[in-house]
């Protein structure tokens, strides 16, 4: 029998449900976004050991899997609607978030495996997304190696600081290291206020964005990015199970960095097209909701 909810299995609905009503003000708060990810990150990796990131056939597998779908994606759709082809494409396309390792290691997944999947990805992204998306967009003047720098300035310094920062603290304080390995949970409340507001933001950012004449396209990149995101988080899983970890297999894949895909858009395709990892923002952390809300039911 499940227990009953108790308020830390509903902190995460109402940081959704809070983010969402007061989206006006969160231009006061969004810049905490980047240092909650820090410490949450440095908080999960003191968990982990230096010698668990490889990679195996799990991360090649998931890559596989990613690069296969996000091509199927553009060429199914772009043939109907170039920008909603390349706002889902963009859904797909980008690497895992950064926060993924901390909700995977809450849902007693893999973080060593998810980080490395993370690394990998993100190597791939920073490497052919100048090219793919220089090749599909409509206004990309950046020269590759522009872009290439571009992507690694927003992703690199939030994905191995951390790691860093927390493989130092093993090897030269062990005694700090140790005690923030032993409060995980913290972790927990930090991510709800992180949600908070990137739902907030996301609210406003569609709102800012809304015009009459753009309403069904907006509405067809919602529904696009959401048939992606679960899509993303079922294969992942499928995936994920072939080597005894469904769980990571899902965040891996479905758990996306939208800020940067956001920004890709921005940068690349019709602007509007960035309404698709907008809202992927919100289904991703739907679905994040429900499985934290089910484990602390357990």
């Amino acid at each position: 029998m499940h227990a009953r909810p108790n308020l830390k299995t509903m902190m995460l609905p109402i940081a959704m449900l809070g983010g969402a009503l007061f989206y006006p003000w969160m231009g006061y708060v969004t810049f905490l976004s980047p240092y909650l990810i820090f410490v949450m990150l440095t908080i999960t990796y003191c968990k982990m050991e230096p010698s668990e990131i490889r990679p195996h056939r799990f991360e090649w597998s998931l890559l596989g899997v990613q690069l296969v779908i996000s091509g199927l994606v553009y060429l199914l759709l772009s043939g109907w609607n170039h920008t909603i082809a390349g706002g889902v494409f963009i859904c797909v396309f980008v690497p895992t978030a950064t926060a993924a390792p901390v909700i995977t290691s809450m849902l007693g997944g893999s973080l060593a495996r998810v980080t490395t999947y993370s690394l990998l990805v993100n190597i791939v992204v920073a490497a052919s997304g100048p090219v793919i998306l220089a090749a599909i967009g409509e206004h990309a003047e950046m020269s590759f190696w522009e872009s290439m720098m571009l992507i690694c300035s927003k992703v690199v310094p939030l994905l191995l600081a951390p790691m860093l920062l927390a493989f130092t603290l093993r090897a030269r304080f062990r005694n700090i290291h140790d005690s923030i390995a032993r409060h995980q949970k913290v972790s927990f409340y930090l991510w709800a206020v992180a949600l908070f507001i990137v739902v907030g933001s996301s609210v406003s950012f569609a709102i800012t964005n809304w015009k009459p004449e753009l309403t069904m396209t907006m509405i067809w990149l919602a529904l696009g990015a959401l048939i992606v995101c679960v899509l993303q988080f079922w294969i992942g899983r499928k995936v994920g199970r072939r080597y005894g970890d469904a769980v990571s297999g899902g965040q891996s894949l479905g758990q996306k960095n939208t800020l940067l895909a956001v920004w890709l858009a921005l940068a690349y395709l019709n602007p509007i097209a960035s309404i698709a990892p907008a809202s992927y923002v919100a289904w991703q952390n739907i679905i994040n909701s429900w499985q934290l809300m089910r484990k602390e039911q357990e």
